[in-house]
């Protein structure tokens, strides 16, 4: 097992989150104990000397609250509470208690947005008429046309269709995402509270920090009357930039800000404070406010993942994350995979342009993407994420180099995108395919039992068990890697070499190392200095496209 005497030190640190590395856990997709197909709270226990040995400082939970998996989980029916199919309380207890002991830090997800249609307000929110206490704590409103027919406005939801859903009585809620998640309405102040209740919660059980979900669409223009959008396509996240900053109807409000900054208060009151990092997918000088010291402290830097494998394009958003999180007093944050989006090692692979749908609909064919080239290039993104100053965020199966499930039957899928958008986008179904731990099995050591969503046979090659110290698996580079980080990481700057072949990033880092990444089709001279890892073999003192190298100077 790694050595982690160095993270036991910085653990005590309340910045230990500024450079640090986190793993998300998926958690019905990660360790099954039960065999019920599902993974638990007990199967993530289980597993997490995989996680001290692997050498991050963190986990991150995604939900694991109770939940009709309208969502993946994102629609919570009670944020202090376990889903009785995942464990209990206690269970979350035992895990906190034993990644505490192996000097992990614990993040959990919150969920602001919206709740689940169960939620027990919603539930009494139905049950009330229009106008009432209970339905001020969502957003509900009267129809347009003749009979209320017609949704309140043109909004749309991010999963497609209206953002409006109507109940039996006439009125409409509203929904930002699944009909499963109605929103909460941030101006009431029992939902402020209830949030403030729900942080404490956790903090008081020894969560160590909060993965904010949705941050920047909390707060809403509810003014009467409510204003459309003119054109459906401009209530799309993207479509930030069609409007003065801060003045969306519902995403990015500047009013949000005051509720992070009423929660810091709140984070702060612990000793060691607990961190917290936004979802905010908006623009990077819109971002650095969510991760102002005095409001989340952090925030997930999006350019980066979206980023293509260009040179140009990398070395341009790298100087421009890190002078955002500089201006907000935050340090960078650098992820290349998570649960909503397309693994790295398939996704880096497509040519510019590709429409990412239309290649998950054909099933992964249409491009064709080579497994083997997929996870050279990904191994390379990853040391050169890693070289990077600030927090890497790293989802579960990268470090096995796992590929996107693209071919999953249509008739498996679980993404409400799916339905919702009547069968044109397949979804994020094949991001969270379960975990393979061992080469046999029926679900490949994920559990006893089978899986809810079904393995490629081509996973056992990839499991655990089939590179646990093998020397050159990408298990074995992570691990290397992020023990090394350790040792090298001090400082938040780095130096870019002014001259670097045109297809190559090189940089210097402020203790004495560099890093190069040969993003280029041909290969080149390797800068002078000692090898300390390399993503791939180095022939003749020359570094092969796809290839990213840390150097000792």
């Amino acid at each position: 097992m790694t050595d982690r005497s160095t993270l036991d030190l910085s653990s005590r640190d309340p910045d230990w989150w500024r450079q640090a590395v986190v793993y998300q856990i998926y958690p019905r997709s990660f360790a099954d104990a039960d065999g019920d197909g599902l993974g638990d709270l007990h199967g993530i226990t289980r597993r997490l000397t995989h996680l001290a040995a692997l050498g991050v400082d963190a986990l991150w939970l995604s939900p694991f609250y109770p939940s009709e998996l309208a969502d993946g989980g994102y629609d919570v029916a009670d944020p202090r509470g376990v889903d009785p199919r995942l464990g209990t309380l206690d269970d979350f207890d035992a895990l906190v208690a034993e990644a505490h002991r192996l000097g992990l830090k614990v993040i959990v997800d919150i969920v602001p947005n919206h709740s689940s249609r169960q939620h027990v307000w919603f539930q009494e929110a139905l049950r009330s008429g229009p106008g009432s206490a209970a339905r001020d704590r969502y957003v509900f409103r009267d129809g347009r046309g003749e009979h209320g027919e017609l949704p309140p406005t043109d909004w749309q939801s991010v999963f497609g269709g209206s953002a409006w859903k109507r109940v039996p009585d006439g009125q409409w809620y509203l929904h930002l995402f699944a009909p499963e998640q109605p929103d909460l309405n941030w101006e009431n102040q029992e939902v402020r509270a209830d949030y403030r209740t729900t942080l404490r919660f956790w903090s008081d059980r020894g969560v160590d920090g909060f993965r904010v979900d949705v941050a920047h669409a909390l707060v809403k223009d509810l003014s009467e009357p409510l204003r459309d959008l003119g054109a459906p396509e401009l209530s799309r996240e993207d479509a930030l930039t069609g409007m003065p900053p801060g003045t969306h109807p519902f995403y990015d409000r500047d009013d949000v800000h005051e509720i992070y900054r009423d929660w810091r208060k709140i984070l702060d009151a612990y000793r060691p404070p607990r961190m917290a990092v936004a979802e905010a997918w908006v623009p990077g000088a819109r971002r650095a406010l969510y991760a102002r010291p005095d409001e989340l402290g952090q925030a997930f830097n999006f350019e980066y993942l979206e980023a293509g494998w260009d040179a140009d394009e990398l070395r341009q958003v790298i100087t421009d994350s890190l002078a955002t999180a500089r201006a907000a007093g935050a340090s960078a944050t650098w992820v290349l995979s998570n649960h909503d989006v397309v693994r790295h090692a398939s996704r880096l692979m497509l040519p510019p342009g590709t429409d990412v749908n239309a290649w998950l609909l054909s099933g992964g064919h249409a491009p064709a993407v080579e497994e083997e080239a997929g996870l050279r290039r990904a191994r390379a993104a990853t040391l050169l994420m890693l070289a990077l100053p600030g927090s890497a965020y790293v989802y579960q199966g990268e470090e096995l180099g796992l590929p996107e499930v693209a071919d999953l039957p249509t008739e498996v899928l679980q993404d409400p995108i799916w339905e919702q958008t009547g069968h044109v986008r397949k979804g994020r179904d094949g991001c969270r395919v379960p975990l393979p731990w061992t080469t046999t099995g029926p679900s490949y050591g994920f559990g006893p039992g089978g899986a809810w969503l079904p393995q490629p046979p081509g996973f056992a090659a990839y499991a655990v068990e089939a590179q646990d110290g093998v020397e050159g698996s990408t298990l074995e580079l992570y691990r290397t890697a992020l023990k090394l980080r350790r040792k090298l990481l001090d400082g938040e700057e780095l130096t870019w070499a002014a001259d670097a072949p045109e297809g190559v990033l090189q940089f210097d880092r402020c203790e004495g190392w560099r890093c190069v990444t040969n993003l280029s089709a041909g290969a080149v001279p390797l800068p002078a200095g000692e090898v300390l890892l390399s993503s791939a073999p180095l022939r003749d003192g020359r570094l092969g496209p796809d290839t990213t190298v840390w150097l000792g100077r």
